[in-house]
């Protein structure tokens, strides 16, 4: 009777998770800082599943890894509910929607174009608003002390000066290094232990499978001349080795693919516009690639090469993080880490989300009444999309 209703139980949780997940696959438009905050929207402050806390841990962790930061989060916040079918689950949530719409895009892309349509900007000013109410929240949390809020300044400020993948590495660094010599001593005697039910065995096996298949797979590949198989090295060999998210691994992957002749400079740049028009994450523009290479196989086989090192790598990373949390060393080093993530946030706000949604007084004041939807009356992110993009048609209308 009770492996029964534990039974039931496991199974109320997978359902939610993949319900939850879902519902931000659908709704998460404008990029991994937005995805954060949608992230914080739904996990943390409405389904209590973290604390604040734990959630900007896991989000230190992440930026430390190579592969899409924000669906890692995603990936670790479900395993951390569910175990690794929690975080399947997460991940097939979060990122099926944008899946199907851009191989979707692929088979119709000469004839089906979204990149001037009006609800497309209304979204980008939803995603302003909404980074901006989590902006807020996470700097309360982090930064609560002048030398935090120091180093985030810091951090925004070199970021905007020198934005590049290598640049936001060097800034983590260096943030994690002075958080080791200034806040060890801030450390927690007591912290919350994570629920993580990965066993380190499990993930150091992991690791070595992201191993062995960085060196296999090109050695395959060259042995079998099989297109599926050189497919799924190309993307597999990005989504292991990219720092910086979505907009890094373009032009890695557009050096992997157009001077092969898969496909042309005009059809790679289509779908990175059509990419930009859906929510979910960036790294779903390789299923576009995959369909327009060797059709719906190809889209598969290129979706699974470029997530796959994420599962591989949070699954290695999660079962150390409690260990680790408990050092104070360690916990110095995730205080300024934290501290800097919220400082690189504060510089993505501006570029790109300021920068490519906020044009004039009329995107203003409809980020203006988002945001005090979200902050003020609390009302629920998934609702704000739809708020937008009503208030964006609204507003064309009425405004000469």
């Amino acid at each position: 009777m009770e492996k029964q209703q534990d039974n039931k139980s496991s199974f109320r949780i997978l359902l939610e998770i993949l319900f939850a997940s879902t519902k931000l696959g659908f709704t998460s438009f404008g990029g991994p800082v937005a995805h954060l905050a949608y992230f914080k929207d739904e996990y943390i402050d409405r389904r209590r599943w973290l604390d604040d806390k734990t959630y900007a841990d896991i989000i230190a962790l992440c930026q430390f890894l190579p592969g899409p930061a924000s669906s890692q989060v995603g990936i670790s916040i479900g395993m951390m509910r569910g175990g690794i079918l929690g975080g399947i689950l997460s991940w097939i949530g979060f990122t099926v929607p944008s899946i199907v719409v851009l191989i979707v895009f692929a088979m119709l892309y000469q004839t089906f174009s979204l990149e001037d349509a009006g609800f497309i900007h209304s979204l980008k000013v939803v995603a302003a608003a909404v980074v901006l109410h989590a902006l807020i929240g996470l700097g309360k949390k982090l930064t609560p002390d002048k030398a935090r809020l120091t180093i985030a300044v810091v951090a925004a400020s070199i970021m905007l000066l020198y934005p590049s993948a290598w640049m936001q590495i060097l800034v983590i660094l260096g943030a994690g290094l002075l958080g080791l010599k200034l806040f060890k001593d801030k450390a927690e005697s007591n912290v919350n232990p994570l629920n993580v039910n990965i066993s380190k065995k499990t993930g150091m096996i992991s690791l070595s499978i992201l191993v062995v298949a960085l060196i296999a797979l090109p050695i395959l590949t060259k042995l079998t001349n099989n297109l599926f198989v050189s497919i799924f090295d190309i993307f597999f060999r990005v989504g292991s080795l990219v720092f910086g998210g979505g907009h890094v691994v373009l032009p890695m992957i557009e050096r992997e693919v157009v001077p092969q002749g898969w496909l042309s400079p005009d059809e790679f740049l289509a779908g990175y516009g059509m990419a930009q028009a859906v929510p979910g994450p960036l790294f779903t523009f390789s299923s576009y690639l995959g369909t327009m290479m060797e059709g719906i196989g190809g889209a598969v086989v290129a979706t699974i090469g470029i997530f796959l090192p994420s599962f591989l790598l949070v699954i290695a990373a999660l079962p150390f993080l409690n260990q680790l949390r408990n050092r104070a060393s360690f916990q110095g080093i995730l205080m300024g880490v934290n501290a800097s993530v919220v400082g690189i946030l504060l510089a993505a706000f501006y570029d790109p989300v300021i920068k490519s949604s906020i044009f004039d007084a009329t995107d203003f004041a409809l980020g203006v009444i988002l945001f005090a939807l979200l902050n003020i009356w609390k009302v629920p992110a998934w609702l704000i999309v739809i708020a937008g993009v009503i208030g964006g048609y609204v507003f064309n209308l009425i405004v000469i």
